[in-house]
């Protein structure tokens, strides 16, 4: 699947705002002008001074590689500056970071903080975790509330995260997420309430669509070529995981072969090719009939 980019979190112009608020904004604008090192001696003394979105906007140059070599460890130290003082932005954008370079069990910690907030990447891919049970305790409705809160947000991997679910998951299981998800969203903050922020409008971080299979954990890939159809059996935050489930159900594949689609934190196991939809939905229907869920999509 096509990766979504999703912008960090945009630019916030307030009125009769404080000094240093102001001086953030300055280094905005060098980052603008494309004066990455302008804005890095900008906002450098602030964020060693404590200011909040100076320490997030320093984390995006380290990560980014602006004005500054890159620093992943740089960039976790400042984001966990600025997370640990309650910035959001600096919660998701941590959570992601440490999940997506082999810390998820403190990436899932981050963005479960966030997720509680309402921010729509966290609950995503929180959601995407916990339905699959990948580093917490499996929940499905659970996991099916929480992307159901990211893809009203208007978050596109979200909703197609959401449809994939919806033809996984039962009608009951269904409406007790629905469910569950407005019961939370009354109690969360505002989407829009962040933290007061002003980041590089150009720092964006990358969220995979978040594909769930009952079975598996969370998602990742590695896009390769095919043709026809294809049945998809798992989304796995390591490819380890898809190989292995591939190993297991490979006797009853009538010698397909795996296609291991990568999407940014997440490896989808993919099997093909088929003809036609009806035939990757008939092999579906076989394996489901043995308890492994799965369902048809287009060959790359």
């Amino acid at each position: 699947m096509i990766m979504k980019y999703l912008v960090a979190a945009a630019l916030i112009g307030v009125a009769a705002t404080p000094l240093s608020a102001q001086s953030v904004k300055s280094g905005i604008a060098a980052w603008q002008r494309a004066d990455y090192a302008g804005a890095v001696a900008i906002w450098r003394p602030l964020a060693e001074r404590g200011d909040v979105d100076a320490e997030f906007n320093l984390g995006q140059a380290y990560r980014l590689g602006r004005g500054v070599p890159i620093n992943l460890a740089a960039a976790r130290n400042w984001f966990e500056r600025a997370a640990g003082k309650g910035h959001l932005d600096a919660q998701t954008t941590l959570g992601l970071l440490l999940f997506e370079n082999g810390d998820r069990a403190a990436g899932i910690r981050w963005l479960k903080t966030a997720a509680d907030k309402g921010d729509a990447r966290a609950l995503l891919v929180y959601g995407t975790a916990v339905f699959n049970g990948d580093g917490v305790k499996r929940d499905r409705i659970l996991g099916y509330a929480l992307v159901s809160r990211a893809a009203a947000q208007g978050l596109a991997p979200a909703q197609e995260t959401l449809t994939q679910l919806d033809q996984l998951m039962p009608l009951d299981q269904r409406k007790k997420g629905v469910a569950l998800a407005m019961a939370k969203a009354k109690t969360a903050p505002p989407p829009g309430s962040k933290t007061k922020k002003a980041e590089p409008k150009a720092a964006p971080i990358q969220v995979a669509q978040a594909k769930v299979v009952p079975t598996a954990s969370a998602p990742t890939a590695n896009a390769v070529s095919g043709s026809g159809w294809r049945i998809q059996l798992g989304a796995f935050s390591q490819r380890s995981g898809a190989e292995t489930l591939f190993k297991k159900l490979s006797g009853g594949l009538g010698g397909k072969q795996p296609f291991y689609v990568a999407a940014g934190p997440v490896t989808r196991l993919q099997v093909g090719p088929y003809a036609s939809r009806v035939a990757a939905a008939s092999a579906c229907a076989s394996l489901s009939a043995r308890g492994q869920a799965c369902f048809p999509v287009p060959g790359k």
